[in-house]
């Protein structure tokens, strides 16, 4: 038999799994679901150019030539820095004909006044046959997410990005209903206590 306790337990834990969806939702992807449509926004307005999100621009690793430092699937972060910034030994991701590459600078040289930066990656043998301008060089490495490119990848989707709004429009209401229907039952039982107190107070 269906027990009266057993309705107020569901309920209770309907309640905390809201909350925890609720709290996924504006901890985890709403941050997510902010960044990429930035990137969107910016990337419409600007073609020519890869987007940053507060002067930070990211990139998966696809290749293996910076492992163990940065490993396949990791999301690195760089930012803009001016020439006097870089030395060597920083990791810098630049322009590579129509990639951008990430690997370390072991060398700066100047030819004609025009600073050179020769670049290797950490589990390449050969330093990179071509050196490196200025104008080349995207950003200067700044900090990873372990393993978090597949997802990057998944939520830069237009259909998903569409999806996650979806769900976090209809979370953000069924909260809110919640907390509504929290507020009405304090109501009424303020009412009822109220009034039972009036009556006792008669008797």
């Amino acid at each position: 038999m269906y027990k009266i306790s057993n309705f107020y337990q569901s309920r209770k834990y309907m309640h905390f799994m809201g909350k925890i969806l609720s709290i996924l939702l504006d901890i985890l992807i709403l941050p997510i679901i902010v960044f990429n449509l930035t990137l969107m926004v910016k990337s419409y307005g600007n073609p020519n150019e890869i987007p940053d999100f507060l002067s930070f621009k990211n990139f998966i690793i696809i290749s293996e030539s910076m492992e163990p430092t940065i490993m396949t699937g990791d999301v690195i972060f760089v930012k803009k820095v001016e020439p006097k910034e870089l030395k060597i030994n920083d990791i810098i991701s630049f322009h590579d004909g129509n990639f951008v590459n990430t690997h370390r600078i072991v060398n700066i040289t100047q030819d004609n006044g025009i600073i050179q930066y020769t670049t290797k990656g950490d589990h390449n043998k050969k330093e990179d046959k071509e050196k490196v301008t200025y104008d080349k060089i995207e950003g200067k490495y700044q900090f990873k997410i372990t393993g978090f490119g597949k997802i990057i990848e998944i939520l830069k989707n237009k259909i998903t990005l569409v999806g996650l709004l979806i769900v976090l429009i209809f979370a953000s209401i069924y909260q809110m209903r919640l907390v509504k229907r929290k507020l009405i039952r304090k109501e009424k039982r303020y009412e009822y206590n109220k009034l039972h107190h009036k009556v006792s107070l008669k008797n």
